[in-house]
């Protein structure tokens, strides 16, 4: 449904497009992520497949890169711990903080999952052309960055 907003038309435009996008994206989230293991939640999974591709990372590695909040990611991090899924490995040179990485039930976990959910991802795309998703993909980095000011 378009945005009945009675602005301008740059306005009406743009409205619409963020309430098609937002609808998007949550539609498609529910699709993917009804298909999570038993008892593991969305900021769950996202931590165990970014430790999955890219290794050992410090807490406030992970958050952004999940676009967790740092209290919320204290929170995933604990359950996940206490679940047997990740392991803390603390860091020589600095007592302050420690890395996170995969326990080895947490690697067999999202190892075995993560096909599943590539295939599931793949199969939601398909409705676009390839160009269409390379299109997609670089229209939603270029309005992620916003507005550049010149240099």
């Amino acid at each position: 449904m378009p945005s009945k907003y009675p602005g301008s038309p740059e306005q009406v435009r743009a409205l619409s497009a963020v309430i098609s996008l937002l609808r998007c994206v949550n539609s498609l989230e529910d699709r993917l992520h009804a298909h999570l293991p038993e008892g593991l939640t969305v900021s769950q999974f996202a931590v165990l497949e970014t430790l999955l591709h890219l290794g050992p990372l410090k807490p406030c590695e992970i958050g952004p890169k999940i676009l967790v909040s740092a209290s919320n990611l204290c929170t995933v991090v604990r359950n996940l711990e206490k679940a047997g899924l990740i392991e803390r490995i603390a860091l020589p040179d600095d007592q302050r903080t420690f890395q996170v990485t995969l326990s080895s039930s947490g690697r067999k976990l999202i190892s075995d999952y993560f096909p599943a959910h590539a295939n599931r991802v793949t199969e939601e795309f398909s409705v676009l052309q390839p160009w269409e998703q390379d299109a997609l993909a670089s229209l939603c980095k270029r309005l992620g960055k916003g507005r550049q000011e010149p240099s």
